[in-house]
């Protein structure tokens, strides 16, 4: 059982693949007052590169097995995935199972880390618990617009609404203006600087020989690879040497695949799934490439800052108040055309790679973890105070 004396909180959410939301919640778990708090995660799946990770002073449950506990004969796999699925849509329809057979304790504060989670969260049996969601997303992306009105449904019925970053929290208003927010508050991501330098030293041998561009995220239409791929194809044409390395995995791998043969690009631009420590890549790698579609505040700008690589990346979300662009990082438009020049601009412009490298060295002054960490404590006491 949890000790009484402390105030005691709930995260939700589905899987840990490897990704920036899950690195997040990770973050908080090990940094979060252990004197004033007692953590425990529940996971849908347990699953994911992250599902390990969570530190020895956090309780783990789990309502089924993840992918990599399931039988490989094929056959029983798919009895395992329907078992599965149907044993979690009777979960959802049945809260008080979780907390009864599954948790059984009742928490003070419960969090969802992403819209993913919110219903679950929402729909807790336990109705004297305050509920905190965490919002990463631009609520305008097309993409988006089929969950839309589940999203809005839930907002009004969180205690607190947490944004990860201010351009989010704008972009949420300005597109309902009229919904009946919670309190609200923007937090940057918290950035683990030591952590990433010293993993970062880990020692690799696989990147490319010649001139290295990396990206580090999941494998989704939004993060723009394809388009990547097209721009890196050009510049081989043009005569501009050079190799990508994608580190990550996700749906989008098989057209991946197929479009990397078509444009006979299998020796240069590198799809090798995900890595538990990506930062010797980051920072062994001459550049880092972000080309997405859409970003809130994503956190692999934050590392590949932190580890002081000079950085290609998209306008979206808040890149523009992380980079200052041509002095710190070079910011383009989601389009073919601009990612081929910035990146022929990196392969050929000696003295501005100089430059941003000679910007970046002072870069992590930036990031006050401590801060970030408090903001989110004061959140929680003040929604525990309102609840005794």
């Amino acid at each position: 059982m949890l000790e009484s004396n402390k105030i005691k909180i709930l995260f939700r959410h589905r899987s840990m693949e490897m990704g920036g939301v899950e690195k997040v919640m990770l973050s908080l778990l090990n940094n979060l007052d252990q004197a004033k708090f007692e953590l425990t995660v529940l996971l849908n799946l347990n699953q994911g590169e992250l599902r390990n990770e969570f530190p020895s002073h956090v309780r783990k449950v789990f309502l089924t097995d993840g992918k990599e506990d399931f039988s490989k004969n094929k056959l029983l796999q798919k009895f395992q995935l329907f078992r599965r699925k149907n044993k979690l849509e009777k979960l959802k329809k049945n809260p008080e199972v979780i907390d009864q057979e599954y948790l059984k304790e009742y928490y003070h504060i419960e969090i969802a880390m992403t819209y993913n989670d919110f219903e679950s969260v929402l729909n807790s049996s336990n109705k004297n618990s305050k509920k905190i969601g965490w919002f990463h997303s631009e609520i305008n992306l097309p993409k988006l617009q089929p969950l839309v009105p589940e999203i809005l449904k839930h907002f009004p019925q969180f205690d607190h609404l947490i944004y990860c970053s201010e351009k989010i929290q704008k972009i949420m208003h300005e597109a309902y203006p009229n919904l009946q927010y919670p309190k609200e508050s923007a937090i940057i991501n918290a950035i683990p600087i030591e952590e990433i330098k010293n993993k970062a030293e880990e020692k690799i041998t696989d990147l490319p020989k010649n001139l290295v561009f990396v990206s580090v995220g999941r494998l989704h239409t939004r993060k723009g690879y394809h388009k990547l791929m097209e721009a890196h194809a050009q510049l081989l044409k043009d005569g501009f040497h050079h190799s990508i390395v994608i580190i990550g995995d996700g749906e989008e791998m098989p057209n991946l695949l197929t479009q990397q043969k078509k444009l006979g690009v299998e020796k240069t631009y590198h799809l090798v799934g995900n890595k538990m420590n990506p930062y010797p890549y980051l920072k062994n790698a001459d550049f880092f490439i972000m080309p997405s579609e859409s970003e809130a505040w994503p956190l692999v700008i934050a590392e590949a800052l932190i580890l002081q690589r000079p950085i290609i990346a998209t306008k979206v979300g808040d890149v523009e108040m992380m980079i200052k662009d041509r002095k710190t990082g070079y910011l383009i438009d989601y389009k073919t055309d601009e990612i081929y020049e910035a990146m022929k601009e990196f392969l050929t412009n000696k003295s501005l790679i100089s430059e941003l490298k000679e910007n970046l060295k002072e870069i992590e002054k930036e990031f006050d973890n401590k801060k970030i960490f408090s903001a989110i404590e004061e959140i929680i006491l003040n929604l525990y105070k309102g609840n005794v």
